[in-house]
């Protein structure tokens, strides 16, 4: 695990500790935040310092704590996972964001960050991202940015309510990345101009 933050024009993603547990509980235990999360939604506070404990202990995941810059809160985390050196690969996942930062560039900035680590730090060819068959406003948002469909995994977990879900994957290549990039950039700048009014 690196022990380095990145810092953006709205959140740094610093290194996930346990110590974030009280921090992210509020956000982490909200039924509709943790709506399309594939694992237990935590809802004590042993609950999530077990949950971050087993990410970090992850030798294949890269995991952190999204903080916002402008109050230093802990709204959210996110994570590179399955990473794999040598095949240049990983996956974006386990992502959350307290509902205050639904909207705002927030998320949109944390993907921006992942994706240039990924791309520039560890040098990985293909970045991928699996939603629920059901989340059609993540599919379209990563549509929009500019990811490729894959195809469905069908059946491919259970959700939290018993049911069977299929996973759609999408996927960025690193010679796609500069294009993306730049539709970051520009929908974290818009994003953030209305949250401020400017």
């Amino acid at each position: 695990m690196s022990n380095d933050a990145f810092t953006g024009r709205t959140v740094r993603l610093v290194p996930l500790s346990v110590d974030h547990a009280e921090s992210l509980l509020p956000s982490a235990s909200d039924p509709e935040v943790w709506r399309w999360m594939p694992r237990p939604r935590p809802e004590s506070l042993a609950e999530i310092r077990s949950m971050l404990e087993q990410m970090i202990d992850d030798p294949a995941r890269r995991c952190f704590a999204v903080q916002r810059l402008d109050d230093q809160s802990v709204v959210g985390s996110t994570s590179l996972y399955e990473v794999d050196l040598v095949q240049g690969r990983a996956e974006i996942g386990a992502t959350w964001f307290d509902r205050s930062c639904w909207g705002g560039p927030y998320n949109a900035e944390s993907k921006l960050l992942l994706f240039s680590h990924a791309f520039h730090t560890l040098g990985l060819t293909r970045v991928a991202l699996r939603t629920d068959n059901l989340n059609e406003r993540s599919q379209k948002a990563l549509i929009h940015l500019g990811l490729v469909y894959e195809g469905t995994l069908r059946s491919h977990m259970v959700r939290q309510d018993g049911t069977r879900r299929d996973s759609l994957y999408y996927s960025l290549l690193a010679n796609e990345w500069p294009l993306v990039r730049d539709k970051l950039l520009a929908r974290v700048a818009s994003k953030e101009r209305r949250a401020t009014g400017r």
